[in-house]
């Protein structure tokens, strides 16, 4: 994927699938800093920042449903402007 670009897919996937795919990407965060998430179809390299913002949504009524989200910013090499 072209910076610039936005990009959006949704999978379903059986339990032990989505756990596989979690526990990667959170090794993945544990060893640096940069992603690359890949299929065979396209793959999207991201460098990322801190802090990293992370939601859990619990609804207990009617259908129960637990929703975890992820949000990485994304990291700039901008240095801070002297302001002394």
């Amino acid at each position: 994927m072209r910076s610039g670009r936005n990009f959006e897919r949704e999978y379903r996937l059986d339990a032990s699938e989505a756990g596989a795919f979690l526990v990667e990407l959170g090794e993945k965060l544990q060893d640096g800093d940069e992603l690359r998430l890949a299929t065979d179809e396209w793959e999207l390299p991201f460098a990322f920042g801190e802090p990293v913002e992370l939601e859990i949504d619990f609804e207990g009524t009617g259908e129960p449903s637990l929703e975890i989200e992820v949000e990485l910013p994304g990291r700039t090499d901008d240095v801070a402007p002297d302001v002394r």
